[in-house]
């Protein structure tokens, strides 16, 4: 996972604002069980009255309550508060205010004077201070005050709401317009938190989205840019299978994984941290509950892990398997129903899906465990909390507002807990296919470029020669092929035949560079292919390989796909020498006919031919045929070589062949028996020095049909 983060930094900028609107949604989040309290402390219970100041008090109440206060303290409530009786108002302003407090007709009253929020803030230290002396009667005392100061808060704040409560019904204060007043503001901003918070989580859905499906397209190049430059040493290593399934199955995971990991595990943490110290800050008597609760979800975390961990490692190389069988079934879908063997592969099949079947039930059953457990887990501690809180709530330690917002914390704490535990059902299959999709990004191909690579002269086109070429595969423990000498020129057809097994197409393949030499050189217009670009190297090559492929398309744009700006008439005069001309007269769409997938609409033959059209198109300096005539019939052959030597009269051919009949004019004829040379030369003189050829030879043809 570690080296997933050198992918991610084209999205640093992303994932810095995806941090702040985690943030900001958990905050949002955090601050609404808070709210939801003081609604229930302040708003319901408390009629609105959010502290011990005074709106407005009667003239014996005001007296009352500053007799517990020093004479400094008397004077600075004195300052904040107006006296309003008859004698000090007009007329009018007597009228408006016996409207808004009846009892100023019957009683003098003192109305608060300021709305500075620290001098209310002032006034609230000082009306609490004179609450309690009210509550303990003086210094004599009545009453025996706690030392807890969330039960003293809790009882003077109760204090307060009560004898404010039964100062406004005296004066005639429209006590339900103040509660209706406060609910609404709080939950008005509580509705601005929500809103604020749901456009959070939505930006973040759409910035995850966007990373994730970034870097999977990011993962997803890459790989493929990597296999492109894999040689065949690399394909021996990974399956084709495998790494369809690492481009796409494995990337998959990975962006499913940074998608829950952006929206889920790092807004977990922040949640759930954030209510641990709300919860501490509010005061931690019920503490203990939480604490319980996130014991057990670890120790079920734990044992999940511990469980599923080594299913999630194989499931991979199940899915693997299963597309082996299903692409080997779909390639060789004529043979199998040639051979009558449907049985056999639908059971290869069965085996196969039947235990990635069972391993992913494995896990989705430890899945579905789970989640219930978690939420029996939540509502126990629901239950306990309640049990615990009403307790507490009757002796006067918490308020029924706070035992709430602990309710919403311990909630968020459990569910932040559940989100984590969703990531890590996840995590350890998405690790196992980071750690297959680096095993392709970080397999370095065997066969690389040339620091400093050189450039072909232009002196020599199309020479081709083995110098002392010794190759062995990598897993081998001897050479395959051994001191491999011969020289290819300009205007030359060379032919290599030898019998099944003696090394002709590893000998071709390491021209272009599909495999290195273990020993000697090679040479393409006198330097060394090692020492040029594989790009260049290839420029100077046509390449028709033993197993034909085509690609999805038309007949055109596989002619083009050598030579993008070859002309129609380049094209149609390729066709013609491929002796394919026949294919598109068959055909009412001509060369937009269309050509499926590997040329599977097409005979052998016609795809050999067009296979050699396409060589063609890139007007090469150095022709290879690997064996691509044997779909062919003789008529079509013999054509085809006359044609070919017509086109490819100043190129260096080479035609690795099993027909004795298609090389017998070849000016060079290299004859490969168990990885060596042993015999160079035109056919009649290799009839006369090479029994290996004679015998290929006569196993062909008649002594007439060998004399001509």
């Amino acid at each position: 996972m570690i080296k997933l983060i050198k992918h991610l930094k084209p999205f640093t900028w992303a994932i810095v604002v995806i941090f702040a609107l985690l943030f900001g949604q958990a905050m949002t989040e955090l601050a609404l069980p808070g709210y939801m309290a003081d609604i229930v402390n302040v708003g319901i219970q408390g009629n609105g009255i959010e502290n011990a100041v005074p709106e407005a008090m009667r003239t014996s109440t005001y007296d009352r309550l500053i007799s517990g206060l020093d004479d400094s303290d008397q004077e600075e409530v004195a300052d904040y508060y107006l006296l309003l009786s008859r004698e000090t108002l007009s007329e009018s302003d007597y009228a408006r205010y016996v409207e808004e407090y009846p009892a100023l007709s019957s009683e003098n009253i003192y109305k608060l004077n300021t709305d500075d929020s620290e001098a209310i803030e002032s006034l609230d230290e000082l009306f609490t201070k004179a609450i309690i002396a009210g509550m303990t009667g003086g210094e004599d005392g009545i009453l025996q005050l706690p030392d807890d100061t969330t039960v003293l808060d809790n009882m003077v704040r109760q204090a307060a709401q009560a004898m404010l409560t039964m100062e406004y019904e005296a004066i005639g204060i429209d006590l339900v317009g103040i509660q209706s007043t406060y609910i609404l503001r709080v939950g008005g901003i509580m509705l601005l938190f929500t809103f604020l918070g749901a456009a959070a989580s939505i930006a973040v859905g759409y910035l995850s989205a966007r990373t994730s499906s970034g870097l999977a397209r990011n993962l997803r190049k890459q790989a493929f840019v990597r296999v492109e430059d894999f040689s065949n040493t690399e394909f021996d290593k990974f399956s084709t299978a495998s790494l369809i399934t690492r481009s796409t199955n494995d990337i998959t995971q990975v962006q499913m994984l940074l998608v829950m990991l952006f929206r889920i595990a790092f807004y977990a943490p922040i949640l759930g941290i954030g209510a641990v110290i709300k919860v501490i800050s509010g005061g931690a008597s019920m503490s203990w509950i939480i604490a319980a609760a996130v014991l057990a979800m670890m120790v079920l975390i734990g044992v999940l892990l511990i469980v599923a961990v080594p299913k999630f490692k194989i499931i991979q190389k199940l899915i693997d398997k299963v597309n082996l069988v299903t692409r080997q079934m779909l390639s060789g879908i004529m043979v199998i129903r040639a051979f009558n063997t449907q049985n056999h592969e639908e059971k290869k099949f069965d085996d196969a899906n039947q235990d990635l079947t069972k391993t992913q039930l494995f896990i989705t059953r430890v899945i579905v465990f789970l989640m219930p457990v978690m939420m029996l887990i939540m509502n126990v501690v629901m239950i306990t909390i309640v049990w615990v809180g009403a307790y507490q709530v009757d002796a006067g330690t918490v308020q029924v507002g706070d035992m709430m917002a602990f309710m919403q914390y311990t909630m968020q704490i459990i569910m932040a807990f559940m989100m984590v535990s969703m990531v890590f059902v996840m995590l350890p299959r998405a690790i196992v296919s980071t750690q297959r999709i680096n095993e392709v990004l970080d397999t370095e191909p065997v066969i690389k470029n040339p620091k400093s690579p050189v450039k072909f002269k232009g002196d020599l086109k199309g020479q081709l020669e083995f110098k002392d070429v010794f190759f062995r595969y990598p897993s081998a423990e001897e050479d395959l092929l051994k001191n491999i000498n011969f020289t290819a020129k300009p205007g030359q057809t060379t032919a290599i035949i030898g019998s099944t097994g003696s090394g002709k197409s590893t000998m071709i393949n390491l021209i272009p560079r599909f495999y290195d030499v273990t020993s000697g050189k090679i040479l393409v217009n006198g330097l060394d292919i090692r020492d040029v670009t594989q790009h260049d190297l290839r420029e100077k090559i046509g390449y028709v390989s033993q197993k034909t492929l085509l690609f999805s398309g038309t007949i055109a744009s596989n002619i083009r796909y050598a030579n993008e700006s070859a002309s129609d008439e380049e094209v149609e005069n390729f066709l013609k020498t491929a002796q394919g001309i026949d294919i598109i007269k068959q055909n009412e769409k001509g060369y937009e006919m269309a050509v499926s997938q590997g040329g599977a609409n097409l005979s052998g033959g016609q795809k050999q031919r067009l296979a050699i059209a396409r060589a063609l198109a890139s007007k090469p300096e150095i022709f290879i045929f690997d064996d691509s005539f044997s779909a062919l019939d003789y008529t079509t052959d013999a054509a085809l070589r006359k044609a070919l030597r017509r086109q490819t009269k100043d190129a260096t051919v080479l035609i690795v062949t099993q027909r004795i009949s298609t090389i017998m004019n070849s000016d060079q004829i290299v004859v490969l028996d168990k990885g060596e040379i042993v015999g160079i030369g035109k056919h009649k003189e290799l009839m006369d020095t090479c029994e290996v050829y004679r015998e290929i030879a006569e196993s062909q043809l008649t002594e007439e049909e060998l004399s001509r």
